[in-house]
């Protein structure tokens, strides 16, 4: 047993989940993206949102009540990991039935949106905006990734599928999908080494009835050794 070991050790407090934050930011341009290209009376449009929110919601839900249920902190947050999993086979699902390109893991696209550390949805739709104007080739001065040039096309999402500097064509819609896939897939790898540290966590300590048993049986010990 642990020294001085609590029946209830600390928990909660997923809000400084690095997994947690990056779902959040998911779920949010989600919501964005599903607003802006998904026809409202589509169900996919209503599935891809719960999707994204089921990330959250699960961390978070599975955080605070690891306090008491290591076996349900476990459970909840691979419920978090398949429902980003059910998000990503929606996005690509969009793009494949657009003949829209997704992109490979080393498209240096993907880093480059990582790189940019995204804190807000805001922050995306600037960077897919700055990658769809520098693959139009910069109507009114060419933007680099990061750069500061803005074409007049960029503030009204535009469905055309002219053809880009790159290899492929990329519409704004086409970039928005491949970013947001960008970050689900950093997101699952958060989850499934947090689902790995939280396996060996319940395999090493036992869950709340293990603490309990641990705790009262040290108890029984100490009060024995205070009456001989």
């Amino acid at each position: 047993m642990k020294q001085n070991e609590a029946l209830i050790p600390d928990h909660g407090g997923y809000r400084k989940l690095k997994s947690f934050q990056l779902s959040q930011l998911v779920y949010d341009i989600t919501a964005r993206f599903c607003e802006r290209y998904i026809d409202k009376y589509s169900r996919t449009r209503d599935q891809m949102v719960q999707a994204a929110r089921s990330g959250v919601q699960n961390i978070a839900e599975g955080s605070q009540a690891s306090g008491t249920s290591k076996k349900t902190e476990l459970k909840l947050t691979n419920v978090a990991r398949a429902s980003l999993e059910e998000l990503r086979l929606d996005y690509e699902d969009f793009l494949r039935q657009r003949k829209l390109s997704i992109w490979n893991r080393n498209d240096p696209r993907r880093q480059n949106l990582i790189d940019q550390r995204c804190a807000t949805a805001d922050d995306v739709a600037r960077w897919v905006k700055k990658e769809h104007a520098r693959g139009q080739g910069g109507q009114r001065g060419q933007a680099g990734p990061g750069g500061q040039n803005t074409p007049s096309t960029m503030s009204t999402p535009s469905t055309s599928s002219t053809k880009s500097t790159q290899s492929t064509p990329s519409t704004i819609e086409g970039i928005a999908a491949n970013a947001a896939l960008a970050l689900i897939a950093v997101a699952c790898t958060l989850l499934d080494r947090q689902l790995a540290v939280q396996a060996r966590a319940f395999e090493n300590e036992g869950g709340f009835t293990e603490r309990l048993y641990r705790i009262r049986s040290e108890k029984r010990r100490t009060k024995m050794n205070e009456f001989p």
